[in-house]
């Protein structure tokens, strides 16, 4: 099983990836040589969006039009599924 994520760093920006594993992924960018170069100075980033999906390939093609969408869209994302835990 692959998952589609989007952190929020320290900075407040947004970066979007894809894992077999979020919670080793979210530790690597935290703490790990292994995290993005991205989140590096980033850090702490906190986990904010996952969706599964059913392979590699659905999880690039999730990962792709989620970074398509502007910051705006993105916080909207976030917020529905936010919705959706508290019901």
């Amino acid at each position: 099983m692959y998952y589609v994520y989007l952190l929020t760093c320290a900075d407040n920006t947004l970066y979007c990836g894809i894992t077999t594993d979020v919670d080793r992924r979210v530790k690597e960018h935290n703490s790990s040589k292994l995290g993005a170069k991205y989140t590096k100075p980033r850090r702490p980033v906190e986990l904010s969006y996952v969706i599964e999906a059913k392979n590699k390939s659905e999880a690039s093609k999730l990962e792709y039009k989620i970074k398509q969408l502007s910051r705006k869209e993105k916080l909207e994302l976030i917020k529905t599924q936010d919705k959706l835990l508290n019901c």
